[in-house]
């Protein structure tokens, strides 16, 4: 049973080699890429991209201050425990 496994396995991966070397090379371009570069759709996508990485540096700067406060939260508790 395995070895039927292994050839369709086989035969699946070549047919899709197959099919992904057959497709002209212009599919696998964005539509930014065949216009001018300074069209409003490359604006546009451009500023997709800048809006993404501004979510993404929110997003890891949020996670890093809450680690930071849980830090800060635990030395406060280990201080005041310390003293009393």
């Amino acid at each position: 049973m395995e070895t039927r496994a292994a050839v369709t396995r086989v035969v699946r991966t070549t047919v899709m080699t197959a099919l992904w070397l057959a497709m002209p090379r212009l599919a696998l371009a964005c539509p930014v890429c065949f216009g001018q570069s300074d069209s409003p759709m490359a604006a546009a996508t451009n500023d997709g991209i800048w809006l993404m990485l501004g979510v993404v540096g929110v997003m890891l700067t949020a996670f890093g201050s809450f680690f930071i406060y849980l830090m800060r939260r635990a030395k406060r508790l280990a201080d005041s425990e310390g003293t009393t």
